[in-house]
């Protein structure tokens, strides 16, 4: 019995070791090698989607970057498996924690903006400013885009953890409802069974817009 509705994303089930990060490495072993003689079907499925992805990014960044394409890519793939992973009975969900996914934002944030401002500070100064600004409206401005630039890996953070916890919630809630009444349990059945199919499709739209987002903000370098 749940002794409170968010227990299920505390990160300490026990006081002596808690085995619930694991699951941020254990998707790792769900992925194909790549080094097996034959591939296998989930090997050419993961094999075009990033393909697709590789297509869908280089339309988005400024510069042709093997490197951050990679590691946009890497990204996707690392939040998807993890999104996927919470789904599954009994493994935690690492994305639905700020510390997990500011620990992803944080750094790539700070990493691009460490680089603009070094190499190519004339761009970054550009951006503070959008072309056909007034005088008097331009202080204004460069104060708007500095919030709006330092809050961005909090933003990424957020939209990440409060769209795996609603999920979670919901379940939740419909599950212990279906132990309190047993006379609609198979109502609550197939609208478990259709917000599972949401969530899944949650875990692929969060994934895409976290990596996007984060594509999209190399743009001002």
């Amino acid at each position: 019995m749940m002794t409170n509705l968010f227990s299920a994303f505390d990160p300490a089930t026990s006081k002596s070791l808690s085995l619930n990060w694991i699951s941020i490495y254990s998707c790792i072993l769900l992925l194909p090698m790549k080094y097996w003689l034959m591939p296998n079907r989930m090997n050419m499925v993961i094999n075009n989607m990033h393909e697709t992805l590789s297509k869908e990014f280089k339309m988005l960044l400024k510069q042709n970057s093997k490197g951050m394409l990679l590691l946009v890519i890497a990204l996707f793939t690392f939040i998807l498996m993890n999104n996927i992973m919470g789904l599954l009975p009994y493994i935690y969900t690492s994305t639905s924690h700020m510390v997990m996914n500011l620990t992803m934002a944080l750094p790539l944030w700070l990493s691009l903006m460490l680089f603009g401002w070094i190499n190519q500070t004339n761009n970054m100064f550009a951006h503070m400013i959008p072309t056909g600004t007034p005088t008097l409206l331009m202080p204004f401005m460069v104060l708007i885009e500095t919030i709006s630039n330092l809050i961005r890996p909090m933003a990424l953070a957020v939209r990440l953890t409060a769209n795996m916890i609603a999920g979670h919630l919901l379940m939740t809630l419909l599950g212990e409802k279906a132990a309190e009444c047993s006379a609609s349990l198979m109502l609550i059945f197939m609208v478990q069974m259709s917000l599972m199919i949401f969530e899944a499709a949650v875990a692929l739209i969060q994934a895409y817009v976290f990596s996007v987002l984060t594509t999209l903000y190399t743009s001002e370098i």
